[in-house]
């Protein structure tokens, strides 16, 4: 009898009536009461294409990214004990400019084995889950990469649409779960079969992210209702211990129906015994979640609720690792300890900077090599023309073209993920702020020239792997967002005839958010309302002459703002900003957004190029007769881009710091 194609439990059932299956009743016979095991899991998470530790956008290593360097700590934990298996979690094709050379440049073949799946095949995992990005390069895309991983890959909540309401009828995209016959010795030595159930699942806002992709052809359903469909049934087929494994973050509470970040709830679900998560691109243990302790989140023995759980970060920065202690009592293996711990692949030192813990492994490196060097040519060629310059020379005090993109981005991607969605129709904004105006030394600026803009371009405009997000906020929010943003500014004296330096040094450049889609003026000779740490300090009112559409802005009207994660989740201490205000949970970076957007832009423009020009949306309130200052880079570049503003002179001074010093002149708005 051929068994290769039945279910796990369907060939144990089977292969029992020939050979004897090691099921828990064989192993009660065989096992002393009492006796005890340690099982080690492993896993890897939101990897995102990064095999290697190499940056592509700046083309250059990075010793903080890679699941060459993970992989080196995953050999060395196998080795530490007796016991272990290994599991991925998702977001795994897709993030680095290799996942988007394989899909659409390269567009894998029937057949052809994917570079990541040649990569983890040296590696002997035993289970990998989907994650919300596997969806993004599409289905037939999907099934044509993971058909070749030596794995199987689970997801308990993805079903195949079929359009009747029957709900028995559903049939998954891929296997719910499994339940792997693992050879596992005990402390004494001796060896046993061990059953491991291992369940995995998927956001379900897979439907709003990927809607394109996935609607009319898969269904998704939510976490904890599929958790407790399924792990009795796992239970009942003999698995001595679960794993559920939720592409999914932490957020501490009461069960929300359709969560996104349900791996808190899954705590709850009897029977299972530890959960390896991901998502959140963030560390458990770890401080960040020391708050819920009150909760039942230890950070000390990484548990929720007492079940043991990880969440190794992401880019193959950790790997994450649960041990868990089982012992056999009443006729089956109970885990009744656990502790988990990240293993990170560099740190940083006294100075700030980056020391690598572990070397390269060489069969994972040599099995991407290939793919590797295509990706780099490829991510140096032209693929789209911009028909400015786009250059942050002036971005702290003018309108500027490589705030103009990304916010052009942002605000074009928005308008298309709320199509038919409650939200359709409200006004967008978007806000960005300069990366690159000097805060770095006297070179950091962005400069792309007129011309062919090639992908790595675009980390000059958005250096920051960070995730768009979309607030909802009123219009007397979005004033105060632009108040606290105005901070940027030392308060002006108009009746002083000394020279006086408009940019605030101990405000972060990151935090100067323009918004675009509505107009407005700063009135710096008003006192700013809120320091850099977000506390108010006056009464101060900067932001004047705010309109949309030409009117004054509604302060109880409902606005679209989009952002990053960093900005909505409360980064910066932005008044009524937090992530309480999140209606679009996008799991799409802002970095690819752009280049999306310029590429879509240049071919609507017959491949003339994208005009990436500042629409001046903001300026200064007038400020007659007084002698202001800022700085910008010290070269003839910067010198020529100042010619076309009437406004900003050189000086022809240079500091202290190398930073040439500019006049401003805001006798006009």
């Amino acid at each position: 009898m051929n068994f290769k194609h039945l279910p796990l439990a369907l060939i144990c059932t089977t292969a029992t009536l020939f050979v004897g299956c090691a099921d828990s009743e064989n192993n009660d016979k065989k096992v002393n009461d009492g006796a005890t095991m340690n099982i080690r899991l492993l896993e890897t998470t939101d990897l995102h294409a990064n095999m290697l530790s190499f940056n592509y956008f700046s083309d250059k290593s990075d010793d903080k990214v890679g699941l060459v360097r993970t992989a080196a700590l995953i050999r060395a934990a196998r080795a530490e004990v007796e016991n272990s298996v290994l599991v991925d979690n998702g977001d795994l094709i897709q993030g680095s400019p290799l996942g988007d050379y394989m899909a659409k440049i390269h567009q894998l073949g029937a057949g052809e084995v994917h570079p990541i799946y040649k990569a983890m095949n040296t590696l002997d995992y035993d289970v990998a889950n989907l994650g919300n990005h596997e969806f993004n390069f599409g289905l037939p895309f999907l099934q044509e990469a993971i058909n070749d991983a030596n794995f199987p890959y689970i997801s308990a909540n993805v079903y195949k649409f079929d359009g009747d309401a029957n709900s028995a009828n559903d049939e998954p995209l891929v296997k719910p779960y499994v339940i792997l016959d693992k050879t596992f010795k005990d402390t004494e030595g001796n060896s046993h079969s061990i059953k491991v159930g291992f369940i995995g699942f998927v956001p379900p806002q897979i439907m709003q992210w990927d809607k394109a992709n996935l609607e009319g052809k898969v269904i998704a359903k939510d976490i904890v209702e599929m958790a407790n469909l399924y792990v009795p049934k796992m239970k009942e087929e003999g698995a001595d211990i679960i794993v559920a494994i939720p592409h999914s973050g932490l957020e501490a509470g009461d069960t929300q129906p359709m969560a996104e970040n349900a791996s808190y709830y899954l705590s709850k679900v009897p029977n299972i015994d530890a959960i390896m998560f991901g998502h959140a691109h963030a560390d458990f243990p770890g401080a960040r979640y020391a708050n819920l302790e009150d909760k039942g989140v230890n950070i000390e023995k990484g548990t929720l609720n007492g079940v043991a759980a990880v969440m190794p970060g992401f880019w193959g920065n950790n790997l994450g690792v649960i041990d868990l202690s089982l012992q056999y009592k009443d006729k089956h293996w109970q885990v009744v300890d656990s502790q988990s711990q990240l293993k990170p692949i560099y740190r940083t030192d006294e100075n700030k900077q980056t020391v690598a813990l572990v070397e390269n492994d060489a069969q994972v490196e040599a099995a991407v090599m290939q793919e590797h060097n295509a990706t780099r040519e490829w991510v140096n060629e032209p693929f789209a023309k911009i028909t400015a310059p786009v250059y942050s020379y002036f971005a702290l005090v003018n309108d500027d073209p490589s705030i103009q993109i990304v916010t052009d981005a942002q605000a074009w991607y928005t308008q298309k993920i709320v199509q038919g969605t409650e939200l359709e129709g409200l006004p967008i904004l978007s806000a960005g702020a300069p990366f690159r105006a000097g805060r770095g030394g006297s070179e950091d600026f962005t400069s792309i020239p007129v011309g062919d803009i090639a992908y790595r371009n675009v980390a000059d405009l958005y250096i920051y792997p960070n995730v768009l997000k979309v607030l909802k906020l009123t219009g007397s929010e979005v004033k105060e967002w632009l108040e606290m943003s105005a901070g940027q500014f030392n308060q002006i004296n108009p009746q002083l005839n000394d020279m006086q330096s408009l940019i605030n040094s101990d405000f972060p450049s990151y935090n100067f958010d323009v918004l675009d889609g509505i107009t407005y003026q700063i009135d710096v000779t008003q006192p700013a309302r809120y320091n850099a740490k977000g506390e108010k300090v006056s009464d101060g009112q900067r932001i004047v002459n705010l309109r949309y559409n030409n009117q004054p802005i509604d302060l109880n009207a409902a606005f679209l703002v989009a952002t990053n994660n960093y900005r909505a989740s409360g980064g910066g201490n932005f008044p009524n900003i937090n992530a309480s205000k999140i209606v679009v949970d996008s799991p799409n970076e802002n970095r690819q957004v752009v280049a999306e957007f310029i590429e879509f832009q240049s071919t609507q423009n017959a491949g003339q190029g994208l005009d990436p020009s500042a629409d001046m949306n903001w300026s200064f309130a007038p400020v007659p007769n007084v002698d202001i200052t800022f700085i910008s880079a010290n070269s003839e570049k910067t010198v020529g881009y100042s010619e076309q503003f009437p406004h900003i002179t050189p000086t022809g001074q240079v500091n202290a710091d190398g930073f040439a010093i500019y006049r401003i002149d805001l006798t006009q708005p």
